[in-house]
Formats: C-alpha cells, sequence, structure tokens
C-alpha cells in the first residue's frame, strides 16, 4: 500500500540548507562569488547614500548657510561622487540579478536530471509503495519552491546579511551610544521573529506534505476517472477531496498567517526603534553628550531605517525559504533511497560457435547469445548458450519478512516449453514473475536460468533476456513506430514491420490516417485495449527474447478480439520459453504444463489433459464448477 503524504524528513534543516547551497557553489562557484562581490558592492552603495547625509549637511550644507556668495563647487563635486557609487549600485544590482537567475536554473536543471537519473536505479518497491502523483510533487511543485528560493531568497538574504554589516560598522562609527539602544531593539527583534518564523517553519512543512497528498489524489483520481462514474463515486470522491483539501487549508493557512503577520512585527519594532532613536538622540545633542550633529542625526536616523529594513526583507522572504527547505528534504530524501543494489557479473554478450564447436564471444550480432561467466576462484571464463532454461528450486519469498507468499515452489521449464498459472487472485503468480526478472529477490532457494543462478547475472543482462506482455498495457507519447521500437531502440523499420505483421497489428496500424507515423498520446487512448495489446505483442516481439511472460494479456479484451491477440501470441510464443498468467483457461490449454496455485503453493500440475483426469481444481475451474474469485 502506499505511503502516500509520509515521505521520511530526517535531515535537519541546516543540514538541507548546507547540501542545497553546495549545488550552487560546486556547480556555479565563479559566478556565485561574482553575485558576493556585486552584493557587497551594491549594499556599499545603499548604505553610502545614507552616510553622505553627514557629510552634506555637516561638511557642505550648513556651512553655506549664510553667505552672501557661497562657493558651491564642492557640493556639487561630493553629489558627483555620490551619483557614482549610486550608480555603481544599480549596476551591481543587475548584474547579480542577471546571475542569479542563470544560478538558480541551472542549479534545477542539474536537481532534475540527477532526481531522474536516481529514480530509474531505484527498485520497483518504491514506486509500489508511492503513488506517482507523490512523485510527480516533486518534479513540480518542490522544485518550484527551490526556483523561487535560488532565484529570489538567497540574494535577498545575502543582500540583508551584508547590508546589516555594513550599517552596523556605519552606526558605531557615528555613536557607538545610540548603537547600544539599537542592538537591544534588535534583540527582540530576533526573540519574536524567532518565535514566529518556528511555527510558520511548522506549518509549512505539513503544507509540502499536504500538497503531496493532493497532487497524488488527484492524479490518482484522473486515471481513474471512468471507475468514478461507472459506480456513481463522484460524491464520494469529493468529500475524500474535501478532507485532504481541509487538511492542506489548515495547514496553509496557519503557515501564512505567522509569515504574514512577521513583516507587520518587526516593522512596528523598527518604527519604535526610530522613536526611541530620535529621543534619545535629541536629548544627548541637547545635553552636549556624544558629539550628536545634526548631520549625524539625520545619517543615523536613515540608517535606523536601513538596519531594520533587511530584517523585515529576510521575515518577507521567510515562507519561501521554508517552503524550499521542506521541498529540498523531500527531494533529497528520494536521491538518498536506497538504488536497485545488483552484484551480479554474469553478463549477456553475441556469440557464435567456432570451428571446434566451442562458443566463443563476439562484436557482432550473429543471433546468438551467450551468458558470459567469470570465475573469480580460477580466474576462467566461460560462455553458457542462451536457450530460456528456467528452474525454482524450493523458492520461497515474501514482500514483507513476516508474511510470505509463495512457499517452497520447485518447477521447471525447459527452452520452448509453455507454462501456465492458474489461480485465485492473490495465489501469488504475478509475483513468480516478478521474481523472473528480479523486480524483487528471494528469500529463500534458487532460480537458475540456464543452470546460473539469477542472482549472478546483472539484471540489466537478465531482463534483455526477457518479453513481457502485461494486462494493462503501457504506451509513450510518440508515433506507433517509436512504440514497437522501444522494445529494441536501434532496430531498423523493416524490422519493425516484421514485428507488427508477426504480432497481427499491421493490419489495423496501416487503416490508421498516419500509418506507422500515427501519434499516440494520453498511453495510446486513441486505441482500443485489442490494439493497444498487438502494439505491446509486436514491442515484445521486436525484442526477440528467449523468455516470454504473458501476464493476464487477454483478461481485459473481449472473445473476438482475443482470438486475434491470440494469434500474435502464438505467433510470438514459438520456439521460446513461456510464461503465461491467465484467468481464460481457453488460452493455455496448449501448454506443456499448467500449474495450479493456492496460498502460494502448487496444489496442482501437469498438461491440461492430466488434470482434468484428475477432477480436482483445475477440472472445478475448467467445467465452471469453481471460478476464480
Amino acid at each position: 500500500m502506499s505511503n502516500q503524504g509520509k515521505p521520511k524528513v530526517t535531515r535537519g534543516t541546516i543540514e538541507t540548507a548546507k547540501r542545497l547551497l553546495g549545488y550552487v557553489t560546486s556547480t556555479y562557484k565563479v559566478q556565485f562569488i561574482l553575485v558576493l562581490i556585486c552584493i557587497l558592492i551594491s549594499s556599499v552603495a545603499s548604505i553610502s547614500v545614507s552616510l553622505s547625509l553627514r557629510f552634506l549637511l555637516d561638511d557642505f550644507i550648513i556651512p553655506l548657510i549664510g553667505k552672501k556668495n557661497p562657493d558651491y563647487s564642492e557640493l556639487y563635486m561630493a553629489l558627483t561622487v555620490l551619483a557614482c557609487i549610486f550608480m555603481a549600485g544599480v549596476l551591481a544590482s543587475f548584474l547579480y540579478t542577471r546571475l542569479m537567475v542563470v544560478i538558480g536554473q541551472g542549479v534545477l536543471k542539474r536537481v532534475r536530471d540527477e532526481m531522474f537519473e536516481h529514480m530509474q536505479k531505484l527498485p520497483i518497491r518504491y514506486f509500489d509503495q508511492n503513488t506517482n502523483g507523490s512523485i510527480m510533487s516533486l518534479y513540480t511543485n518542490d522544485t518550484d519552491t527551490l526556483r523561487q528560493m535560488i532565484n529570489q531568497s538567497i540574494p535577498q538574504v545575502l543582500m540583508s546579511a551584508f547590508t546589516i554589516v555594513v550599517t552596523f560598522i556605519a552606526m558605531v562609527a557615528l555613536s557607538p551610544i545610540l548603537t547600544l539602544l539599537a542592538v537591544l531593539v534588535i534583540g527582540v527583534m530576533i526573540l519574536v521573529a524567532k518565535f514566529i518564523g518556528g511555527n510558520s517553519g511548522k506549518y509549512f512543512i505539513r503544507q509540502q506534505l499536504d500538497l503531496a497528498n493532493i497532487t497524488g489524489f488527484v492524479e490518482e483520481r484522473m486515471n481513474g476517472q471512468r471507475v468514478v462514474k461507472v459506480f456513481n463515486h463522484e460524491r464520494k470522491s469529493e468529500q475524500e477531496f474535501d478532507v485532504l483539501n481541509e487538511k492542506l487549508y489548515e495547514s496553509a493557512a496557519n503557515a501564512h498567517t505567522f509569515a504574514s503577520i512577521m513583516g507587520p512585527v518587526i516593522g512596528n519594532i523598527g518604527n519604535l526603534q526610530f522613536v526611541l532613536t530620535a529621543v534619545l538622540g535629541g536629548f544627548l545633542s541637547v545635553m552636549g553628550i556624544g558629539n550628536i550633529t545634526l548631520g549625524v542625526m539625520a545619517s543615523y536616523l536613515q540608517f535606523t531605517k536601513s538596519f531594520t529594513q533587511p530584517f523585515m526583507q529576510v521575515a518577507q522572504q521567510f515562507n519561501a525559504i521554508v517552503m524550499a527547505l521542506a521541498g529540498a528534504e523531500r527531494i533529497f530524501a528520494l536521491m538518498d533511497e536506497e538504488p536497485e543494489k545488483d552484484e551480479g557479473y554474469v553478463t549477456l554478450v553475441n556469440a557464435r560457435r567456432d570451428e571446434n564447436g566451442e562458443i566463443v564471444e563476439c562484436r557482432e550480432r550473429t543471433g546468438m547469445w551467450a551468458w558470459k561467466h567469470p570465475h573469480q576462484a580460477d580466474g576462467t571464463v566461460t560462455y553458457t548458450e542462451l536457450k530460456g532454461d528456467v528452474r525454482f528450486y524450493d523458492m520461497s519469498f515474501g514482500y514483507e519478512p513476516d508474511h510470505m507468499v509463495l512457499h517452497d515452489l520447485t518447477l521447471y521449464a525447459k527452452p520452448g516449453q509453455k507454462l501456465a498459472f492458474v489461480g485465485s487472485t492473490g495465489a501469488g503468480k504475478t509475483t513468480i514473475t516478478n521474481l523472473i526478472n528480479r523486480f524483487y529477490d528471494v528469500q529463500d532457494g534458487k532460480i537458475r536460468y540456464d543452470g546460473i543462478n539469477i542472482n549472478k547475472i546483472k539484471k540489466a543482462d537478465l531482463r534483455h533476456s526477457l518479453g513481457i506482455v502485461l494486462q494493462d498495457t503501457h504506451l509513450f507519447t510518440g508515433t506507433i513506430m517509436e512504440n514497437i521500437r522501444y522494445g529494441k531502440l536501434d532496430a531498423t523499420d523493416e524490422e519493425v514491420y516484421s514485428a507488427a505483421k508477426l504480432a497481427h497489428a499491421d493490419q489495423f496500424i496501416k487503416m490508421l490516417p498516419n500509418g506507422y507515423d500515427t501519434m499516440l498520446t494520453g498511453d495510446g487512448e486513441e486505441l482500443s485495449q485489442g490494439q493497444r495489446q498487438l502494439l505491446a505483442i509486436a514491442r515484445a516481439a521486436i525484442a526477440d527474447p528467449p523468455v516470454l511472460i504473458l501476464d493476464e494479456a487477454t483478461s481485459s479484451i473481449d472473445t473476438r478480439t482475443e482470438s486475434i491477440v491470440q494469434q500474435g501470441m502464438d505467433n510470438l510464443m514459438k520456439g521460446r520459453t513461456v510464461f503465461v498468467i491467465a484467468h481464460r483457461l481457453s488460452t493455455i490449454r496448449n501448454s506443456d504444463a499448467i500449474m495450479v496455485l493456492e496460498h502460494g503453493r502448487i496444489i496442482e500440475r501437469g498438461d491440461h489433459e492430466d488434470l482434468i483426469a484428475q477432477k480436482g481444481t483445475y477440472y472445478q475451474l475448467y467445467t465452471g464448477k469453481l471460478e476464480l474469485s
């Protein structure tokens, strides 16, 4: 069952922030250093404007008051210097803003690349335990929060930090006494911000999780909309959605409430500081304490605003930062998922027989495949021809260690044989095919492929030798030719046509407006279920695997279409080892062996005539006296 909405968020916020910052500094180190330099220039330029008030008033404007013929040349020179500083700040701001856009998009590209690359390495178990919508939320909602933080929040926080440091130095230089008051007020400001921000961050994390829940729910209902309507489940779906939406509403409302009050509270504390500074500064000036002049007071009051403003700006960005870090935690949780383990060392290679009849490896395709088996004990390498001999020895398996699904299974399929599995839902039929593919590994016993323990075979090579046609056919956005070629990416057009003819798909494809160039979207919804199955058979045929798995491939189509699909499958099965799972027993009558499963055990085995003669479970199923559940 899915654990949708319950991702494991284990790493601390600081660790996550460091890891995220590592993406910025490692990928765009030079650009980020330029950003820091530009932010420092912009910050210094901004502070210079405030500091200039002191010099303009005390050194230029006040001395000129009352003069009959004032000389404004020095004042003009000072204003020119000030304008140059201001322009330097504007250019620096423009440059670091542009650089952060490049850095932000580049980092997001790298994060998405690494996410998708790592996702390809995850075991099937991960996708069984997480909904598609929850995973999709990582690529959409969570990466979007990262974009906002990198493009907007990080530059703003850095700018604020530089401004605070530079402003504080200037304030100390102007008046150490007034700066003591500023430090006290800022201390109160930090305590308040910590309290409000802590609550806001808690609810923003909940909001991201609740948003993932809703994304997963909507994606699930969209895929199952026909089922919802058929069973008149609309009202129930609305109620279930309302519950999830209510949770998102509560977490989002609380998060944004705390985030919204942050700015006004910090701003009012800043206003209070401005008033207290004016009162104290005026008193000290009148008393002649601290050498506080009119220029000093004008500059210092401006610095008071400049000193408070960065805290307000950080407060405004706080919600975006917390949301981004919550999203980053979920993204890193996926990246830290244990990849699919593969300790196999036996590989699949092109081979041929030399003049002595020995199997030798070759680069060109010969139509013959062999298992290349390096022996670690003596360093020798042996080659075993790929024939499709699959055998189970006392094999037991459970998806959970304390709940076994299969018990002590022993069976074999010789090359070219067709084995069928029959049993009720949950008997373990599909589990057997999952084990052959090594989507899961057995807990006890062995599975041997051409005499080799499949745990020794590299998973990619093992799966390359297998073909599978599922009940739920998955087609990808692209042309019909591209979908068939998915089974063999370097296949020629002629090979595609041959595979389609083998699967009996060529006739209906040619009737389509654009034939093999017809575009498919939405999992091939333009086609019927039978047509999609024929394409899946063609896709398996072009791969030309020696072992074929048919997992209830005809259970969801009508009898007439089934006969067409069955012809395609019969063509595909010729000369191959085939494992068939079927509810319709008519499709497995010609199987070399039929295994009847019940609660993960084989209770009957034999061909059709043998099992009918036994008059056991299979006989009752075939005659309709017992139905598959």
